[in-house]
């Protein structure tokens, strides 16, 4: 039987290439301007949010309006439900998140704790799954949440798992800001983290998001051993320690990652 090689994926390509359509992703970043706490946004607020001009941002309002995704009051702009079909198609495309979420709804009832899952989009970790027990942070999570990479536990796995070269560019590329007096910004020193995750096969992130927030994760990987997501637990630091995390719910964590790899191609 003759077996086919996989199809190589497309070469990624930059803004002066003449296959990239710059109209696309204006449009794209003007969806990505609204947000928490920026549902509804004037023109001005927009232009402002994404540096492009005035008009570039009142053409792709128009158009994102005639299309449904984008109403508008007269003076505000805000996202329709129709931009969920844009995440749904994802979702619903990726057996990931399908896979996953009885993984972490069984966890969070076993450890009473709340649990997700996570993939690296750039600097950012972004959530495909979740399930809560109760509130943990100040900023709420839900599928489609993202957070910085670099201090989060997810993050950490993620980064992890690429090769080293790769990892210290998008560190050095990202912005790492000192969220809390715990959080480590230097990316020899994170480097140096991530080797250590590399190592210990997990992450644990000791109030360097959040204060008060202490979480530990894993890597999720596939059938083939390759690290496709993350998944971690989120504790109260007041409720939980280190120790805690490691002796009682790195395991946990580690036997729910190896349960659903046979689900991943």
């Amino acid at each position: 039987m003759n077996i086919q090689a996989p199809a190589q994926a497309p070469a990624p390509i930059t803004p002066d290439d003449p296959s990239y359509i710059a109209a696309l992703a204006r449009g794209l970043a003007v969806i990505r301007a609204f947000g928490a706490g920026r549902e509804k946004l004037t023109l001005a607020d927009i232009a402002k949010t994404t540096d492009l001009p005035r008009a570039t941002v009142r053409r792709s309002l128009l158009t994102l309006q005639a299309l449904g995704y984008v109403a508008s009051d007269g003076k505000h702009f805000m996202l329709t439900p129709a931009v969920l079909s844009l995440g749904y198609a994802y979702l619903s495309a990726t057996p990931l998140p399908r896979a996953i979420q009885p993984t972490l709804e069984a966890v969070s009832e076993k450890t009473n704790e709340s649990s997700s899952c996570a993939i690296l989009d750039g600097a950012e970790i972004v959530y495909v799954a979740r399930a809560a027990t109760r509130r943990i942070m100040s900023v709420g999570l839900a599928t489609g949440s993202r957070l910085p990479a670099y201090c989060s536990s997810l993050g950490r796995v993620l980064l992890a798992a690429l090769p080293e070269a790769e990892a210290h560019h998008l560190l050095n590329a990202m912005k790492r800001e000192k969220l809390t007096p715990q959080t480590i910004t230097d990316v020899d020193a994170l480097m140096k983290v991530i080797a250590q995750v590399r190592a210990d096969d997990y992450a644990l992130v000791d109030e360097e998001l959040e204060i008060g927030l202490r979480s530990i994760a894993v890597p999720v990987r596939n059938a083939s051993g390759q690290t496709v997501a993350a998944m971690n637990i989120g504790v109260q630091a007041g409720r939980v320690s280190r120790e805690g995390l490691i002796k009682d719910i790195l395991p946990v964590l580690k036997a729910a990652a190896e349960s659903v790899a046979p689900a991943l191609i």
